[in-house]
């Protein structure tokens, strides 16, 4: 029996990626494959990666014993008085006097041994700094996938930014086009006595004011050009240029059953703040642990000699077995303390945790009512511009006929001018909201893309 889409479970969802490729902009494919090849934070986060790694080996190294090898020549001098005052110093089974004689000698001792020493982990300090770090290790992991959904999403938005950018410039330099043929109109009737000065000097303004909007507009694309070169890991102003178009977002999918309740298996930013919470919550056993004794065993085996070979014979052998049992008695209330920090560690990871997680299904409620609303608005802005298109020509015709005042085509003019912009903004506006939406999500619900994908490769 075949499951809908719609209804499928999204937890049965194991693999999220290409989200982005979900634009159907191959420019922002891309530009996203560029950021994740060479963006410098994603390096830094896969750095912290291998540190927690690094840490984890840490921790596990310490559940087994310590084994070393020891190889010593202790070469020394001592000096040695025997009375220098004389009487009393004398034996008479040597038959003479030692009474003030004096020497130093220099002896030669060579070692070697191994020695292993093994700290017992019966009240599980070890075993739980271990998971510990291990749970650390997934919040870190987690965070780097998170941060590289950002950067995803912060490549796509500078891409949308630069594309609004140009399309606003392009209009007001179409703008000014427009301006000064209306400008050229009014003098030509202005010479012919059909308008007053007035009317010349509204065309003048209104054609300067336009001009003035061109820089503004060209240095924000600039910003944004810079803002998405930093992202890929280029100097900024050395990338090409990119299409100053967008396409049209695909209608959304069916939200599977469960949204957004399956967040908290799907967004890293969650997972990685649960991994947070474990992890805190094994450092408060291992601090706990801390208040029982220690029993550790050390055992060595080795030989001692006065001379390099002798080392070798098993004559000189020496050997050492010490059982130590410590346990601490007064800290002046370190380790309690150690205790509450920790249990005050795991109370603030908790309470972020429970955050995320209401956050997180916030933004997804957010962004869906956002996407519905902006839609909405697009559709009636299309209709506002075209009919602001429609006025601008017909009271253009008419003013050359003297029928209409300048006025009149002015007005026409700005609201044609407030609709381009307005509909070239809430696009850029729809796709910012789009990719809050996967963000929101952790990835994308709609699998079958991945599952294409898996075919292929089969």
């Amino acid at each position: 029996m075949n499951v809908p889409e719609a209804v499928a479970d999204v937890n049965e969802v194991e693999a999220l990626n290409c989200w982005w490729e979900r634009f159907g902009d191959p420019i922002t494919a891309e530009l996203v494959k560029d950021a994740l090849d060479r963006n410098y934070d994603l390096k830094a986060a896969a750095a912290r990666v291998f540190q927690a790694q690094a840490g984890l080996g840490e921790a596990r190294g310490r559940l087994w014993p310590e084994v070393s090898y020891n190889l010593n020549r202790d070469r020394s001098k001592r000096y040695i008085n025997f009375g220098g005052d004389g009487g009393g110093m004398s034996d008479p089974n040597l038959g003479f006097d030692l009474s003030g004689f004096k020497f130093s000698p220099l002896t030669t001792t060579w070692s070697q041994g191994v020695s292993v020493s093994y700290l017992v982990d019966l009240w599980g300090k070890l075993r739980r700094a271990d998971r510990a770090a291990w749970e650390e290790l997934l919040a870190t992991e987690a965070n780097r996938q998170a941060l590289t959904h950002s950067v995803i999403a912060y490549v796509i938005q500078a891409r949308v930014d630069i594309a609004t950018a140009q399309k606003r410039l392009a209009l007001a330099k179409a703008n000014v086009e427009s301006l000064q043929q209306t400008a050229e109109i009014t003098e030509r009737r202005y010479q012919q006595g059909l308008v007053t000065p007035v009317d010349v000097r509204l065309t003048r303004a209104n054609l300067q004011s336009a001009k003035a909007q061109v820089p503004s507009l060209a240095a924000t694309l600039a910003r944004a050009r810079h803002s998405l070169d930093v992202l890929v890991a280029r100097a900024p102003g050395t990338s090409p240029d990119l299409p100053n178009t967008l396409p049209d977002l695909p209608e959304l999918a069916p939200l599977p059953v469960g949204m957004p309740a399956s967040l908290l298996d799907r967004r890293p930013d969650v997972r990685a703040a649960e991994f947070s919470v474990r992890a805190a919550n094994e450092r408060v056993g291992a601090s706990i642990a801390q208040l029982y004794p220690d029993l550790t065993l050390t055992g060595s085996y080795g030989t001692s000699a006065d001379r390099w070979e002798d080392i070798w014979d098993r004559e000189f052998e020496i050997y050492s077995a010490i059982t130590n049992l410590s346990a601490p008695i007064w800290k002046g209330g370190q380790i309690r303390a150690q205790i509450d920090r920790a249990k005050a560690r795991y109370a603030e990871l908790a309470a972020n945790y429970a955050g995320v997680v209401l956050e997180a299904m916030r933004q997804v409620e957010d962004a869906l009512i956002s996407e519905r609303a902006l839609r909405a608005q697009i559709e009636h802005v299309r209709v506002q511009l075209e009919e602001s298109e429609a006025a601008e020509q017909l009271s253009l015709r008419r003013y050359e006929r003297g029928v209409d005042s300048l006025l009149t085509v002015l007005e026409s003019e700005r609201r044609r001018r407030i609709a381009e912009q307005e509909l070239t903004i809430l696009k850029g506006q729809l796709w910012t909201t789009r990719v809050n939406l996967h963000l929101a999500l952790g990835g994308d619900w709609d699998n079958s893309k991945d599952a294409e994908r898996q075919m292929v490769k089969k």
